[in-house]
Parts: structure tokens; sequence; C-alpha cells
């Protein structure tokens, strides 16, 4: 069977189809982490927020689709110059972040290479500033004075600039040698001041020692003097009071203390002429029987010390009378 269609159904069906397209170009899904400007007849309105949008179709159109995750930048490889004229190949890396999609979108062409553009002058910029002993040890400091400076210039394009990082700095291959060979005597310069520093301290230590041992020395023999002369003093003072004591029992009439005193000093006397190192034989005229009734003085001076009363058989002795020996 023939269907035939009136001037009307077509009508309507034309009119559905074309609000159906009309409907699917005035929906817009953003995905995450983009945003969309909207042009109407050229000019900026608004932006389109991630999820789905409406927007007035031929009348309104998408201008520009902005990546707002934070992305990475590679900076190429470039020459500079240090202050010390030193050259040096560096390269490096950037990351950014669109905050403001509009700003991004039309205050500046091309973002991209805007950014790194003028991350490669203020590299050279800051670089260029410093010696190349600071520039090799101070890379944070080159890392933060390069996200300031960047940051600053690229916050009119609605950019975030997060983070700039020097990769690799080659100097010539004469300077590295140089400095390697500078690096070898500052340690050996090094070493050789530790050395004379531990050979310093040695001779210092030992010279303490030393003195340390002469005072104590010294100290001792001081001491040593101290008490000889000590026992000298004492010595003299026995042999005043012995002498002291004789001259009392002399003036007494005792005659064994005296012949005591001088039997003392003759034994005395002939025990050092017995000890000197130059004679091996001693010979000389004793008279022995002196030296008998000296030491039979000084048994009957002992005896009479020990038992209080003179002799044991009661028998008077007569002064100056040399007892017999043996009793």
């Amino acid at each position: 069977m023939d269907v035939f269609l009136s001037g009307g159904d077509i009508a309507v069906i034309a009119l559905v189809l074309f609000a159906i397209i009309v409907l699917f170009a005035g929906i817009k899904q953003v995905p995450q982490g983009y945003n969309w400007t909207v042009e109407r007849f050229g000019r900026y309105t608004r932006t389109l927020q991630p999820g789905l949008n409406l927007i007035i179709p031929f009348f309104d159109r998408i201008g520009a689709k902005l990546n707002r995750m934070e992305q990475v930048l590679d900076v190429p490889s470039q020459e500079i110059i240090t202050r010390d004229n030193a050259t040096c190949t560096v390269d490096g890396v950037a990351f950014y972040q669109v905050l403001d999609a509009a700003r991004a979108a039309y205050e500046v062409s091309n973002l991209k290479m805007a950014i790194l553009n003028i991350t490669m002058t203020n590299i050279r910029t800051v670089m260029g500033s410093m010696d190349l002993d600071n520039l090799l040890s101070n890379r944070d400091e080159i890392n933060a004075r390069l996200l300031h400076v960047v940051d600053a210039a690229t916050e009119a394009w609605g950019v975030k600039i997060t983070r700039v990082e020097i990769k690799d700095i080659n100097p010539p291959a004469d300077l590295v040698a140089s400095m390697a060979r500078q690096m070898k005597a500052e340690r050996e310069k090094r070493a050789q001041i530790l050395e004379a520093e531990g050979l310093r301290q040695s001779a210092i230590l030992k010279a303490e020692g030393e003195k340390q041992a002469q005072v104590l020395q010294a100290e001792g023999r001081r001491e040593a003097a101290f008490r000889d002369a000590e026992a000298r003093e004492r010595l003299a003072e026995a042999e005043a009071k012995a002498t002291s004591m004789v001259s009392e029992a002399v003036a007494k009439g005792d005659v064994q203390a005296l012949n005591y005193f001088v039997a003392d000093k003759y034994t005395q006397a002939l025990g050092q002429f017995a000890q000197s190192p130059n004679q091996k034989i001693l010979m000389l005229p004793v008279e022995a029987s002196a030296l008998i009734g000296s030491l039979g003085g000084i048994a009957e001076l002992a005896r009479a010390a020990f038992s209080g009363d003179g002799p044991q058989d009661g028998t008077p002795r007569r002064r100056g009378a040399v007892p017999p020996v043996g009793g």
C-alpha cells in the first residue's frame, strides 16, 4: 500500500529533525580538567565548566578548549655566559597550570610558545648574573629565582608557574678538567693542613706531658729534700739531746755515760773508715783494751738502765772502774 505524505506532514517532520539538530548543537559536554570558552558573533561571552552545558546554536560557538591540569613544558638546551665569562650549556623543565581560561585564550597568542620563550630568556638572565662556582652549587637558589620571575611575567596570561627546574649544567670539557685539578689541589691542601694540625697537636701534647713529668719530678725532689732535712733535723736534735744528757751525767760524776758516748762515736768512726770505697784493707793501731773498756761501760750502763738499782750482786761500783768483759 502506498503512503502519501501531505505537505503539512513533511513540514512537521522537517521541523522535528531541525529541533533535534538544534538541540544537539546546543548541548556541549566538557571533559573533566578542561575549560571551553564561548564566543557569540566572535566575542567572548563565558566559560564552560566540566559537564553538560547549553549554548545558543548558530549564535554561540566554542572558541578555545584549554587544559586546566598541570602541564609540563620541556625547555631545550641553550648556551649561557656566566658573570666570570664561562660558557655553559643548560636545559630545564617548567610546570604550569591555567587558572583563567579566558585570559589564557585571549591575552596571549600561542600560550606554550610564550611560556617557553620567557622561561629561556630568564634562564639566561638569572644564570648569567652568577659565577660558575655559584652556578654549579646553588641550583635551589636558581630554581627559586626563575620561578619567581617567570610566574610574575605570566600572571597576566591567567597562568600559574608551579615549578621551574634546571636539569643539566654542562661546562666545556677543558673547564671541567681544570675544575677537577683545582678540586684535587684543594683536597691535597686540606689534607696537608690537617696533617700539620695533627703534628702540632701531637707536639703540644708531648710537651705538656714532659712538662708535667718535670713538675712531678721536681715535686718529688722537693718532698725528698724536705724529708731528708727533717730527718737531719731530728738526728741533730737527738744528738744534741744525747750530748746534753751526757753533759748532765758527767756533771753528776757518772763516767759510764761518758764511756758510752765515746764508744759510740769511736765505733761510728771505724764503720765510716771501713765503708770507704778507696779502702779494701784497714790496718790501724787500735788499743783493744780502751775499746773493750768502752764496750764494758756500755754494758754496765745498759744493765743499770734495765735494773734501775745498779749491779745485780749488790756490790757498789767504783766510779770510773771498767767492768770485766762477760760479767
